[in-house]
């Protein structure tokens, strides 16, 4: 995640409403199977780039399964969930944050691609009934490490049997800590890359 500093009376991107004016941008997500234009706003996670930690998921993730339901928690302005989108077109990608700003980026970003196979909502308009075939993640961590515990607890809970969920968390960030903490909670977590300080963990539905 971003580590740069939030100074009083800033919005953060975890806001459900960010207080921030708009200052509308785009980023160009480049990757060797895709290039997306995104539409990007103030008050959201990595406005202004990519970030280096959700570039370095996207690198490194197997593709996910083609069918099923697939989660993107966190989802910013979309570069994780748009990407699940184009690389399994067959299943239904959840695009989920709080940030409402973000949600209409998503789905913006997602309309603009051709995706339509992206379903930009917040938490609570997820049936609780849906499982998931995967999970990917840039978390945000910046919430602080009790609503991080809870957030992870209930999310990874909705992964089918077998099914994995990939993490991206910088070192500075606690993603050391937070695979221990894993680990101890019984999910099967391993370190699958590291690169430039950012940790890609995977974690195993129990």
């Amino acid at each position: 995640m971003d580590t740069r500093r939030y100074s009083a009376g800033v919005s953060q991107y975890f806001e459900t409403s960010p207080r921030s004016p708009n200052r509308p941008g785009t980023v160009d997500l480049v990757l060797p199977d895709l290039h997306l234009r995104l539409a990007t706003d103030s008050g959201v996670f990595s406005a202004d780039r990519i970030d280096p930690g959700t570039r370095i998921l996207l690198e490194t993730v197997p593709a996910p399964p083609a069918r099923g339901d697939l989660l993107d928690l966190g989802c910013g302005y979309g570069p994780v969930a748009l990407t699940m989108a184009v690389r399994a077109r067959g299943a239904a990608v959840w695009a989920v944050d709080v940030n409402r700003r973000a949600l209409a980026l998503t789905g913006h970003n997602a309309r603009t691609a051709g995706l339509g196979n992206v379903r930009a909502c917040g938490p609570e308009d997820i049936d609780p009934a849906v499982r998931f075939a995967a999970i990917w993640s840039n978390p945000p961590v910046r919430i602080g490490k009790p609503a991080m515990q809870q957030l992870l607890t209930t999310w990874l809970h909705r992964l089918l049997p077998g099914a994995e969920a990939h993490l991206v968390v910088h070192k500075h960030l606690g993603s050391d800590s937070l695979q221990r903490w894993l680990v101890e909670q019984g999910w099967s977590t391993q370190r699958v890359a590291s690169r430039a300080g950012y940790r890609i963990l995977r974690i195993l539905a129990r």
